[in-house]
């Protein structure tokens, strides 16, 4: 999982442990594409990010690890999370999720994500 924001790392993580989940996490999109070459089912990035945004980074995974399902998230920044997301979802994310989200939609989207 990717995200910049340590302490929402540390809170999202809890709640996927909770659920069974093995979670790694990074700060940014390049460190998530360097730790994508590991085994994983799922990966979870947030589309604002320095160093690599999400968008680049979902474009980089797609082309290394076409199966590789992923869950963009985004709260927007200044201009709303909508079309971030919606590019997210056309360049190959799977699901999306627009900050704020509770535990309950996470974990439901995640069990859903990885079931399909």
């Amino acid at each position: 999982m990717a995200d910049d924001e340590p302490a929402l790392l540390v809170l999202l993580t809890g709640m996927l442990e909770t659920d069974g989940h093995s979670v790694t996490t990074v700060g940014n999109g390049t460190a998530l594409i360097k730790e994508a070459s590991g085994n994983y089912d799922l990966v979870i990035t947030d589309l604002i990010m320095p160093d690599k945004e999400g968008i680049e980074t979902i474009l980089e995974l797609r082309k290394a690890y076409p199966k590789l399902k992923i869950i963009a998230m985004s709260g927007g920044g200044r201009v709303g999370p909508e079309s971030y997301l919606k590019l997210a979802l056309k360049l190959g994310a799977a699901a999306i999720l627009d900050k704020p989200f509770d535990r309950d939609r996470l974990v439901a989207l995640v069990r859903k994500v990885l079931s399909a």
